[in-house]
Order: structure tokens, then C-alpha cells, then sequence
């Protein structure tokens, strides 16, 4: 491949050319971004990830000359992610820490900063502080459950939020006391409702999501909504606050959500309303069933945007930008031919623009659309743009990122030129130093014609002279999309001597409604196919050693790699990750029993075929890959026995495999710092002890990854 042929040119000349020489070179290659690729150092080390940081949420102030994000760290006393509130002058190179928390939201006039913390309880809170910051800030909040969705009225003098409200208990039953010395057992938890745990919150406690409001200054937050429903459009049950949206007289309130007592059944269906703040009348604004959510009212209050599609049975719906007038009638879809998810959405000043964040073929991507449905895109296609607020003057907040760069805080001119000027660099003391990897975007076309795009990271030292082991990584979801951007995972494995593969195949996001629905009622199907066509591309374009391939994948992609070791024996090795191995078991103890269900035409207690034909573990019997299955221990998604069903299975047949189970985990193997990294480690650890010989066996190679081994024997000591 021609990037791999200029990149060994470039190691190959004497160090001593000049730096004009080797610019040109570039600039006639179109190579320039292996700059930063081939800074000097060592490789990146697994105790690099405790120095690593992310941004997120950046919110610009209304005169546009000041940005607060949020900045996360690893405290590794207690194994956690913190989050702070910076701020970032967007004319001047003042850059400071601001206060503990997360989601800081500016007031209208800019003079105060709306911000989620830990009370002293460790209960988050909502809190509002003067900016330029002076003294403590205020707690506006004092709720047993914690404040959503946060969010100003135009005034300044109102905060919306969302809440969980309890449910009192509707069946108890009167005991004898016990004995004056002694103590019963906790009363049984008693459950009625279809959805009653969530992952990462745990087994929850009856209640319905309502609508509330605060003074500014604090006191007794008023409940707005009541009953037996929820405001926040809930995918599958899913609690996560809900869309809000202040009308521009600030008298009203448009929201999310299922007025609906029997919404525990109601798998993707909601509506947008809205609720009189002095009466607490609610109107409800779209009529059509489906999946509505994320009401967003223009500047001027005459037009509404809001997000979702029509019902369906299908198991995908791609979720598309539709307008309505500001009492609801006349909604329309903007564009039919824009099929692209729709993920975030902000007006222009003057009514006549909205910005759009959407997943674009493996970028999250800007565009701006005009009320005639004209789409065009802001963002190039080889970086991640994703907006996150708007200033009065028309200067943005974005989150970039790209496979060079991890994600930073960038500002935006999108009255101007639209290019984005960076604003944070929280990484660069940690990566300047290491000599990262060479990533990578590949096309190819699968086997059926279909157009398919993947990345390749190879090793910082990476020579076409040798072969290299390849590693296939799948992404969960299914629906959801792979970005090409820079992985700390990815580069950790590179840095080990893999090659890493990932892509998008058939079922991904991103690349139109048709090509997600590829596995509508049949996963795994298609997009195995796609993967072992990703595969068999990279092979004959790079120096791999088929003996030494690898798969892997959490969640969908526990699904797909077990799939592609009971389908095949090309593999060498897995790591299967937070699997569903049994459709029929998951079913009744996931916390998505309604995604669950939509894979299939049928429940199974009328026709279990298809269920069984799609299970993983139906395969277990053609397996010859080692394995190791990794789950974590609180995990409510794919929950543990779905890895205990598979692992047993393999036991029964003498597979070489291991059953690891994470303890303080929910879904995924990464929440906690250390979790992740031994997730690493442990990959890297068995994948360099396997590989297939000649004859298509399995045989243990001689000598297993030093690296990860070094420092699980440490661990263990």
C-alpha cells in the first residue's frame, strides 16, 4: 500500500536530511500527517493510560469569549475518573481550573455557571456559582435522587431539571418482631414492573421520571409533572434525563417523554409535549406514534426541531430532523435524502440555520442545514467534529478528534470561516514523547458488492520486511459506529507488535438506513461476512502471519467474536467480551428486554428456531479457538451468566479458556482505570501465547507477550 511504502521510505533516508527536503516529500505524497506518528521515543506503556485525560461537554459563554468543559482524570488512590469544570479564554491563551463537577451550563446573561457535583453526602447536586468565579457556589438542589437534564429559563431566574420521583411500596406484609436482641433479614425486594434495574445504577427502586423547577438562588424545587409515566423519551426503559426546551416567553416548557401508564410495555415510543409552568396544563405536541425526542426551540420561539422516526417493527430505526411550528402543527421531515443519525441539533441566531451533529461514515460530523432542507457539511471527512453549544455571535464549542489526534476543545467560527482553532491540548505532555503507531483508513468492497470502510493501526516501527499478527476488533451495539480516531487501546496493542483491524460492517451506523438494516431479524448474519472480507483485504495488503490471527469484541462484539470462532477456525485466539451467548436467557435478565425481543419475529415460547440459530452458543460444539471470555461482576447489560453459559461450554469440550470476572464492573471491562488496563494485558497476554500450525491446529507459542505477562505477574504477587 502506498502509505506503508512512503512511510519505510521515510525511515529509511539518512537522519541527516534536511527538514525542507523531507517537507517536500510530504507535501508531494500527502503525507504530512505522520508527523506526530513519527515523534522519537518509546512506545506507548500501559501505565501511560493513568496519565491520559478526556474532554467533553464544552459549553461557550454568550459573548463568546470563554469556553467551560469538562476535563476527567484518573485518581488512582481511589480508581476512578474525576471530573472538573475548565475554563478557556477563546481570544487569549488563559486556560484555568474552575471547580469540581461536571456539566457546567452558562446562564442567559453569562454572569453565572450552572454546574452538577457531590453534596456532602456524595449525592450529586446541582449548584450555581458567579462568574468570574467568587466564594462558594451555591447548592440549588437538596433531592434524594439526582437532578437531569439542567437547564435555564430564558430569564435566568428558573432551572428546569428531571428527577426521579419514588413510588411508595404497594405490597407489604405485617411480620412478628423479632427477637429485642436480634434483627430480621432485609425485607424482599418486591418486583411488578417489566424494567427494574438499569447497568451502571443498579437494581432501582419504583418511581417515574417528572419534570421539576428551582429558583436560581435555591430553595424547594417545584414538582411540575405527576402520575404513573415518565418525562425522557426512555430507550428500552432507560433512564438518562430527558430533552428540555424553554419556550422563549419562558411561561412554557416542550419535553420528551410517554404520558402513558402502561409505558413499562412501550419499547420505542414517545412524544414531544409541552407543559404551562403556572398551570401545569400539558399539551402534547406530535401525533404521530413513534420515537420522538430532543425538542429544540428557535431562537425566535417559532419553530421547533426535534429528533426520532415513525414506529416500526424493524429492529433499526435511523433517527432523523424534523421541524414543527411552536404549538406543534405543520411538523415535517427536513430531508429524506439526508441518511445520516441525527445526534445533536442547535438554531442560528436569526432562525435561518441549524447545525447538526450526525454519524457520517465513521466521523461524527457538522453539517448545517437550512429550513428548505439543504444539507451541506461544515467538517472535513478525516476528523470527528461534535457541537456542543452556540454563542451570540456565532462562535461554536466543539469536541475534535481524529486517528492522530485524541479528542481536544476546539472554537469554531460558523458565521466565518468555519475552521476549527484548537483551544485545549490536555494529552500533548503525555504523547509528544512516545512514538505512537500508524493508523490508517482503508475502503474495500465485500463479497456481495457492498462498500466498506475499516482502519489499520500498525506498530511504531512497523516494516513491510517482517510479518505481523493482526488483531480483528468488533464493535457493540450492533448499531453503533466505529470513529476514526485515536484509540489509547489500539496503540497500546500496536506498541506490543499487533497490527489492529477495526470497521463498520453491514448493521453499523452511519452509512444510511439500508445498510444498518443489512441485519434487521438476523444477527449475526451479513456482518460477519463483512468482517471476514476485512480481514481477508488486510491479509493481502500487508505482511500478516495468518498463523497469528486474533478477534475480540465487547458486547456486540462478544456476540460476533464468539460467532466467528464457532463459524470458523481461522482464528488463533479470542477474547470474547461481556457476550450475549443465549438470546432465550438474556431475554429475561438483561436490562433491555425490548431490544432483546425486537431481533426477532417471534417471542421463542412460539417459535424458539430462530432464537437458538442466532445464539452463539449453539455453536460451542465447532469451537477450536482458545478463549477467554471477560465479563464484569455488576454487569446488567449482558449480564454474567451469558459468559458463564459459553465459558461452561467450552470447558465441557476442553477448549483452552478462562473465565474472568471483573469485580466492581458493570457493563463493559473499563469503568474502572484498572480494569481497563488489565483488560489490555490480559488480551495481549493470551493472544501471544497462541497461533495456528500448519496443519490448522492450535499450538502455544514459545515465548508469550513479556510485556503483559510481566506486569500480571506482578499483579498476582
Amino acid at each position: 500500500m502506498l502509505y506503508f511504502m512512503m512511510l519505510n521510505t521515510l525511515r529509511n533516508m539518512n537522519h541527516s536530511i534536511p527538514v525542507s527536503q523531507a517537507l517536500l516529500f510530504c507535501l508531494a505524497f500527502g503525507c504530512l500527517h505522520l508527523d506526530a506518528a513519527a515523534a522519537p521515543g518509546e512506545p506507548l506503556e500501559a501505565k501511560d493510560y493513568l496519565e491520559f485525560e478526556r474532554v467533553a461537554d464544552p459549553q461557550i459563554s454568550p459573548d463568546g469569549e470563554t469556553v467551560l468543559y469538562t476535563r476527567r482524570w484518573i485518581d488512582r488512590r481511589e480508581d476512578r475518573w474525576v471530573s472538573e469544570i475548565w475554563a478557556r479564554e477563546t481570544n487569549s491563551d488563559a486556560h484555568h481550573f474552575i471547580l469540581r463537577g461536571s456539566n457546567p451550563r452558562w446562564s442567559p446573561s453569562g454572569n453565572r455557571v450552572l454546574f452538577q457535583a457531590p453534596d456532602k453526602y456524595g449525592r450529586n447536586q446541582l449548584f450555581v456559582a458567579r462568574y468570574p468565579i467568587a466564594g462558594e457556589a451555591t447548592q440549588i438542589t437538596r433531592i434524594a435522587s439526582a437532578p437531569f437534564s439542567a437547564t435555564w429559563s430564558p430569564d435566568g431566574k428558573q432551572i428546569a431539571f428531571v428527577s426521579i420521583v419514588p413510588q411508595k411500596d404497594q405490597w407489604s406484609v405485617s411480620i412478628p418482631p423479632p427477637d429485642p436482641e436480634g434483627s430480621w433479614t432485609e425485607a424482599p425486594r418486591v418486583i411488578s414492573s417489566l424494567h427494574y434495574r438499569q447497568d451502571r445504577l443498579g437494581f432501582q427502586k419504583p418511581g417515574f421520571s417528572h419534570l421539576f423547577v428551582v429558583n436560581a438562588d435555591g430553595g424547594t424545587a417545584r414538582q411540575l409533572t405527576s402520575g404513573n409515566w415518565n418525562v425522557g423519551a426512555q430507550f428500552d426503559g432507560l433512564f438518562s434525563g430527558a430533552g428540555l426546551s424553554w419556550s422563549k416567553s419562558g411561561d412554557a416548557l416542550l419535553f420528551d417523554g410517554l404520558r402513558n401508564e402502561d409505558g413499562d410495555f412501550a419499547y420505542r415510543k414517545s412524544h414531544i409535549y409541552q407543559i404551562d409552568i403556572a398551570s401545569g396544563e400539558i399539551q402534547q405536541l406530535t401525533r404521530e406514534e413513534g420515537y420522538w425526542r430532543n425538542p429544540v426551540v428557535s431562537e425566535s420561539g417559532k419553530h421547533v426541531a426535534f429528533l426520532g422516526h415513525p414506529e416500526t417493527e424493524n429492529t433499526y430505526a435511523l433517527e432523523r430532523l424534523y421541524l414543527m411550528d411552536e404549538l406543534g402543527s405543520t411538523p415535517r421531515l427536513l430531508s429524506s435524502s439526508f441518511d445520516y443519525p441525527v445526534t445533536e441539533v442547535l438554531w442560528s441566531k436569526d432562525d435561518s440555520l441549524l447545525f447538526l451533529s450526525a454519524q457520517a461514515e465513521g466521523h461524527n460530523a457538522l453539517f448545517q442545514a437550512t429550513l428548505a432542507g439543504e444539507i451541506s457539511r461544515l467538517s472535513r471527512s478525516d476528523e470527528n467534529v461534535q457541537l456542543s453549544s452556540l454563542a451570540g455571535n456565532g462562535e461554536g464549542a466543539v469536541v475534535v478528534s481524529s486517528l492522530r489526534a485524541p479528542a481536544d476543545v476546539y472554537a469554531i467560527a460558523l458565521e466565518g470561516d468555519k475552521a476549527p482553532r484548537p483551544l485545549t491540548s490536555v494529552n500533548e505532555d503525555l504523547l509528544a514523547s512516545r512514538a505512537l503507531s500508524h493508523s490508517e483508513e482503508i475502503r474495500f468492497t465485500g463479497r456481495n458488492g457492498t462498500p466498506l470502510q475499516g482502519w489499520l493501526v500498525t506498530p511504531p516501527d512497523f516494516s513491510n520486511d517482517q510479518k505481523y499478527p493482526l488483531i480483528l476488533e468488533i464493535h457493540g451495539g450492533p448499531f453503533a459506529m466505529y470513529r476514526g480516531e485515536f484509540n489509547f487501546m489500539y496503540e497500546l496493542l500496536a506498541a506490543q507488535g499487533f497490527v489492529v483491524f477495526y470497521m463498520n460492517p453491514r448493521g453499523s451506523t452511519g452509512y444510511g438506513e439500508e445498510f444498518s438494516l443489512g441485519i434487521n431479524k438476523s444477527y449475526p448474519s451479513v456482518d460477519y461476512e463483512d468482517l471476514l472480507d476485512g480481514v481477508a483485504h488486510v491479509v493481502d495488503s500487508l505482511p500478516i502471519d495468518q498463523s497469528r490471527l486474533y478477534v475480540g469484541g465487547c458486547s456486540g462484539g462478544g456476540v460476533l467474536s464468539s460467532w466467528a470462532i464457532g463459524m470458523g477456525d481461522q482464528f488463533a485466539a479470542a477474547s470474547v467480551r461481556c457476550p450475549v451467548s443465549n438470546w432465550l436467557s438474556m431475554a429475561g435478565t438483561t436490562d433491555i428486554p425490548g431490544f432483546t425481543y425486537s431481533f426477532f419475529d417471534t417471542p421463542f415460547w412460539e417459535d424458539p428456531e430462530a432464537w437458538l440459530a442466532h445464539s452463539p452458543l449453539m455453536l460451542a460444539g465447532q469451537v477450536t479457538t482458545p478463549t477467554i471470555i471477560m465479563t464484569g461482576e455488576q454487569d446488567l447489560r449482558t449480564p454474567m451468566a451469558q459468559s458463564e453459559e459459553y465459558f461452561s461450554a467450552l470447558k465441557m469440550r476442553n477448549i483452552p479458556s478462562h473465565l474472568i470476572r471483573f469485580n466492581e464492573q458493570y457493563h463493559g471491562t473499563g469503568t474502572r482505570p484498572s480494569n481497563w488496563i488489565r483488560t489490555v494485558l490480559y488480551m495481549a497476554d493470551w493472544y501471544g501465547r497462541w497461533q495456528r500450525s500448519e496443519d490448522g491446529g492450535i499450538k502455544e507459542r514459545p515465548s508469550p507477550s513479556t510485556v503483559s505477562r510481566a506486569s500480571l505477574d506482578s499483579e498476582r504477587e
